[in-house]
C-alpha cells in the first residue's frame, strides 16, 4: 500500500532493446489488491494489566496505519533488558516445575510430519508422523476467562504474527500433499491437524461430527440422527455405484437432493456447509457428491479431520520449494524488478528481460504471474474478485477444555445474494500469532467491497464493541482487537488466449483463487512444466546429496565466478533478512 516507485534505476534501459527487437512492457505497480481498510479496537485498560511476555526489545514495523498513537505508545513501555531477562528466568523456572511458559511455546501438541502411507511406523525411528489426537468435544463448563489483550501488546509482539494475504488449509489427500511427499519438500516444514470443524446454525455456532467416532461420540445428534448421517456418508463414499439414487437430481441443486434423503433440517446444514462445502444457490448434485467424497476420503490419514495447516502459515510452502530448488543450484535474484519482455521480432519468442538495473538476464521459457502484466496485456482478462478479512481476538469462537485449536467454519449466506463465507482461525501453537490470541482469515467471493461483505459476518460471531458497558450477549462474543479488510483479484481460470501479443514461450500463473484447497495451483503448474518439457516428470523425488557426483572442474568453475561476484556475497542487514534474506546457492552436502 505504501510501496514507492523506484523509476530512477535504469530511465535509459529502452537503448538495450536492438532493432530486430521490440519491448513489452510490465506493469510498475500491483493493482491486485483494492479496498483497504483497517481498524484498530485498542483495549483502554492501564498497562499495569498487561502481561508482557516475551516482548521485544526492538519495535517491529507492524499494524502502524490503523493504529493512531498506538505504536509511540508501545515503544515508551517497552521493558528495559533487565526485565526481559528477569521475564526468561521465570519461564525458565515455570517450565522446570511443569508448567506452561508464556512464549511461542504453547501449545504442546504434536505436529504432523508428512510421510508415506507405506513408511516405517513410529516405534521403528524412521519415521516422525504423529497422527492427530482426538481433541475433547466441546464442552458444558465455561471457558476461563480470557487475559487481556492490549494493542500496544500486539504491536510489541509483531513478529510472533504471520499473517497469510491468502487463506488456505491442505487436505490431507489433496495435490499438494501428495506433491510434497513425492518430490520429499515435506522435509523443510511441520504441519498442525486442522482439530474442528465448526457449524453456524440459529446464531450458535457448535461443532460438526464428521469421522464415525465422532458421530457415534456426539451427543448433538439422536441415535435416528446418527444412523441417517452414516448412512448417507457411506452412500457418498461410493455414489458412482449407485447412480440410479442421483441421476434424477444429477443438474439440479445439491440442497434439493438432500432434503429427498430422509435428512432432518441439522444433518442437511451439516452436510451442506460443514463436509460439503458447496455453495447452496449454485451447486449440482453431482458437485455437493463429489465434495462430499473428497471430504470423507482426506478423514483418518493424518488426524480426525481432513485437512492440514503448515507451521507459520501458507507462506512457508513456497519457501519449501525454494529451499529445495537452492539446493540443486536454483538462483534467485531479490529485489530486481523486471522493466520488460525482449521479444525477437522475427520468431516472435521471447529471448531475454531487462531489470531495473539495466541487465538484461536472456533464457528459453518465462513465466510470469498475471499481476505483472500491464493493462494493455489484459485489456480482454475478465477477473473475478475475493473479498477477505483478517482479525486478532481474543478467544476462540467456540471455547472448549482445549485453547490450541485450528478450526474451520463455513457460515451461510446471511441474506439471500450473497455467498457463504469461509472463517479459518488459527491458535498460537500454529505460530502464526502471540499467545492468548486468534488469528481468524473470512474469505468469500466478492459482490461488493470486503468490508460489506464481511462485516456482517464478523458481527455475527465477534464483540467489536470498545466500550466497557457491553450487554452479556456481546460479552460471551470473542472480542475484536485488531481488523483488515481488503480485495484480492481471482485470475484463476483465466485462458492464456485471453492476453494479448504474448509470445509461445512465455506462461501465466494465476493469482490466489478462493478455493479452500490448493489444487487449482498444483494443476497448474504441473501444466506449464509439461507443456515446457513434456514427458519429463514433475517434481521427482531428489537424489539424496551423497548419491550426486559433480564435474570437479565444473564446480571450481562455479566457485571462482561467484567468488568474483560482488552481488553474490551475503549482507548481514536487517532490511534484506525481513524481506527473505539473499540468495544462498548451495552445495550437495550442505542442504542445512
Amino acid at each position: 500500500k505504501q510501496k514507492t516507485e523506484s523509476d530512477e534505476q535504469c530511465e535509459d534501459w529502452r537503448k538495450l532493446i536492438l532493432e530486430n527487437e521490440e519491448a513489452i512492457s510490465l506493469s510498475k505497480k500491483d493493482k491486485t489488491i483494492e479496498h483497504v481498510e483497517d481498524f484498530c479496537f485498542d483495549d483502554q485498560d492501564s498497562a499495569e494489566d498487561v502481561e508482557e511476555a516475551g516482548a521485544l526489545t526492538k519495535l517491529p514495523n507492524f499494524g502502524a496505519s490503523g493504529a493512531g498513537g498506538s505504536a509511540q505508545e508501545s515503544e515508551k513501555e517497552n521493558p528495559p533488558v533487565e526485565s526481559i531477562l528477569a521475564e526468561e528466568k521465570r519461564q525458565e523456572a515455570e517450565q522446570a516445575l511443569g508448567s506452561e511458559p508464556a512464549g511461542a511455546g504453547d501449545g504442546k501438541e504434536p505436529e504432523t510430519t508428512l510421510e508415506k502411507e507405506n513408511s516405517p511406523s513410529p516405534a521403528s525411528g524412521d519415521s516422525t508422523q504423529q497422527l492427530g489426537k482426538t481433541e475433547p468435544a466441546a464442552s458444558d463448563i465455561p471457558a476461563p476467562q480470557p487475559k487481556k489483550v492490549t494493542y500496544s501488546q500486539i504491536v510489541r509482539e509483531g513478529r510472533r504474527f504471520n499473517i497469510d494475504l491468502v487463506s488456505k488449509l491442505l487436505y490431507s489427500r489433496g495435490l499438494l500433499i501428495d506433491l510434497l511427499i513425492k518430490s520429499n519438500v515435506s522435509r523443510y516444514a511441520e504441519f498442525k491437524n486442522a482439530t474442528r470443524i465448526l457449524a453456524f446454525r440459529e446464531g450458535k455456532v457448535e461443532q460438526v461430527p464428521c469421522s464415525r467416532a465422532d458421530v457415534f461420540n456426539s451427543r448433538q445428534l439422536s441415535m435416528v440422527e446418527k444412523r441417517m448421517l452414516m448412512k448417507f456418508l457411506t452412500f457418498c463414499l461410493e455414489y458412482e455405484q449407485h447412480p440410479d439414487e442421483y441421476q434424477d437430481y444429477e443438474t439440479r441443486r445439491f440442497a434439493e437432493f438432500l432434503g429427498t434423503q430422509k435428512l432432518t433440517p441439522s444433518l442437511q446444514h451439516f452436510i451442506l456447509h460443514s463436509i460439503a462445502m458447496v455453495p447452496e444457490a449454485d451447486s449440482t448434485t453431482l458437485e455437493g457428491l463429489q465434495a462430499t467424497k473428497k471430504f470423507l476420503q482426506c478423514l483418518g490419514r493424518y488426524g480426525n479431520t481432513p485437512f492440514l495447516f503448515p507451521l507459520y502459515g501458507q507462506g512457508e510452502i513456497p519457501q519449501c520449494f525454494c529451499r529445495l530448488c537452492a539446493v540443486f543450484g536454483g538462483i534467485y535474484c531479490l529485489r530486481h524488478p523486471v522493466r520488460c519482455l525482449v521479444v525477437d521480432k522475427e520468431s516472435g519468442r521471447c529471448k531475454a528481460i531487462v531489470d531495473h538495473f539495466g541487465q538484461r538476464i536472456s533464457a528459453d521459457y518465462f513465466i510470469v504471474e498475471d499481476s505483472y502484466l500491464s493493462e494493455s496485456t489484459c485489456t480482454n482478462v475478465s477477473y473475478r474478485q475475493i473479498s477477505r478479512a483478517v482479525l486478532i481476538t481474543d478467544q476462540s469462537v467456540l471455547n472448549t477444555d482445549s485453547e490450541q485449536q485450528v478450526s474451520i467454519l463455513t457460515v451461510p449466506p446471511l441474506e439471500p445474494g450473497k455467498p457463504a463465507v469461509c472463517v479459518i482461525e488459527l491458535c498460537s501453537s500454529t505460530m502464526t500469532c502471540m499467545k492468548d490470541t486468534y488469528l481468524v482469515h473470512l474469505t468469500c467471493p466478492s459482490t461488493q467491497t470486503a468490508r460489506q461483505d464481511l462485516e456482517p459476518v464478523v458481527q455475527k460471531l465477534f464483540n467489536l464493541n470498545t466500550e466497557k458497558e457491553t450487554e452479556n450477549e456481546e460479552l460471551e462474543k470473542p472480542r475484536v482487537l485488531w481488523a483488515v479488510y481488503f480485495n484480492m483479484r481471482d485470475s484463476s481460470g483465466v485462458e492464456k488466449n485471453s492476453y494479448s501479443g504474448l509470445p509461445s514461450n512465455v506462461y501465466v500463473c494465476s493469482g490466489p483463487d478462493s478455493a479452500l484447497g490448493n489444487d487449482c495451483a498444483v494443476q497448474q503448474a504441473e501444466t506449464i512444466f509439461q507443456d515446457m518439457f513434456p514427458g519429463e516428470d514433475f517434481c521427482p523425488a531428489p537424489p539424496n546429496p551423497e548419491d550426486i557426483i559433480y564435474d570437479e572442474e565444473e564446480i571450481a568453475t562455479e566457485e571462482a565466478g561467484f567468488s568474483n561476484s560482488p552481488e553474490t556475497k551475503p549482507e548481514s542487514s536487517n532490511e534484506e533478512s525481513s524481506s527473505g534474506g539473499d540468495t544462498t546457492v548451495k552445495k550437495e552436502n550442505d542442504e542445512e
